[in-house]
């Protein structure tokens, strides 16, 4: 197997990884104990959260936004400026998501805000506990999963959110870029799909373990999830979407895979591993390159991101450590 190994620049996080990302194009890493870390040897370190710890995390191209147990919604700018967008006293924040302009979602147990781009925001109470919250590609709507399906919600409207119905406890959520489809993962070790158009479900089953991670490729045709020894890859060309086919299977080795992150503009997907493993994947061969070695002590890769260029992986694992692929020209 060909190795990238030589070509990734070590980074010491110090803390569980929560979240990598690229705002403004520089390397930018959420850390479970409340900071944010930026730059390629995250040299600048922004206490997003003081004394309290980042959940969750979500960025588009010039920020980073995180939710901590101190209920508060953290903006960092690619210029390590944090401003405080929301603070709900405490109560944590479970969820978030980012549209791509500039709309904010978050949520705390059942109730989901959203904020448009002039900071307009309004809140809804979801059936039960918000799991996972994704924008659509286009407009200002919000897949909301939760138990026992999913709902779609205009946060500007006053009829209310449509519902995706299907027995269980639904946990993340992510919606298709072409729009067509709402997939939601769940406790069950299952994927659940509806398509939007007319509500028409799909199963995706096999996994033995629950997918925690699921990312599109760039031409919005394959689903790489986690979950399982390999990164599950399933069709979604198809009017129906991947009934009635099988998926790929992409780098099976033994241990779980436990995040999935597709290429900007190849098809290509960095699948990393519970025992700290990371993998290049080429979804139309099965060619593979090396990134990382296993490192059981470092933890499970818990991060992984692509710069905007796909030049770059930044990823991060639960014990701590971290690295920066740089790819050769």
């Amino acid at each position: 197997m060909t190795s990238l190994v030589q070509n990734v620049s070590p980074i010491a996080a110090g803390a569980h990884v929560i979240a990598a990302a690229f705002p403004g194009d520089a390397p930018a890493l959420a850390l479970a104990d409340g900071a944010v870390l930026l730059g390629e040897a995250g040299e600048r370190r922004i206490e997003a959260h003081p004394d309290a710890g980042i959940l969750v995390a979500a960025a588009d191209r010039k920020s980073f936004v995180t939710g901590g147990d101190d209920g508060r919604v953290v903006r960092i700018g690619a210029d390590g400026v944090a401003e405080t967008l929301a603070d709900e006293k405490g109560r944590w924040i479970d969820a978030l998501a980012l549209a791509p302009g500039g709309a904010l979602a978050w949520s705390t147990g059942k109730r989901v805000t959203a904020r448009d781009e002039k900071g307009r925001a309004r809140a809804w109470d979801a059936p039960s506990t918000a799991q996972g919250l994704c924008f659509a590609p286009k407009g200002y709507r919000l897949a909301v999963s939760h138990y026992n399906g999913a709902s779609l919600w205009f946060p500007n409207a006053e009829t209310p959110p449509e519902k995706l119905e299907w027995k269980g406890s639904h946990l993340d959520v992510t919606w298709s870029p072409d729009g067509r489809f709402v997939v939601t993962s769940m406790q069950e070790n299952t994927l659940h799909g509806w398509r939007v158009a007319d509500k028409k479900d799909m199963r995706m089953s096999g996994y033995p373990s629950k997918t925690r991670s699921f990312s599109w490729a760039h031409d919005g045709q394959w689903l790489a999830t986690s979950g399982a020894d390999a990164a599950i890859v399933w069709p979604f060309a198809a009017k129906d979407g991947p009934m009635g086919k099988a998926p790929r299977e992409c780098g099976i080795r033994p241990a779980k895979v436990s995040r999935v992150a597709c290429h900007p503009g190849a098809l290509v997907v960095a699948v990393g591993y519970e025992d700290g493993f990371v993998l290049l994947c080429r979804l139309t061969d099965g060619a593979e390159l090396l990134v990382r070695k296993a490192d059981p002590d470092a933890g499970a890769i818990t991060a992984l991101a692509w710069d905007r260029t796909g030049r770059k992986l930044l990823f991060g694992t639960e014990g701590g450590a971290a690295g920066l692929l740089s790819l050769p020209a």
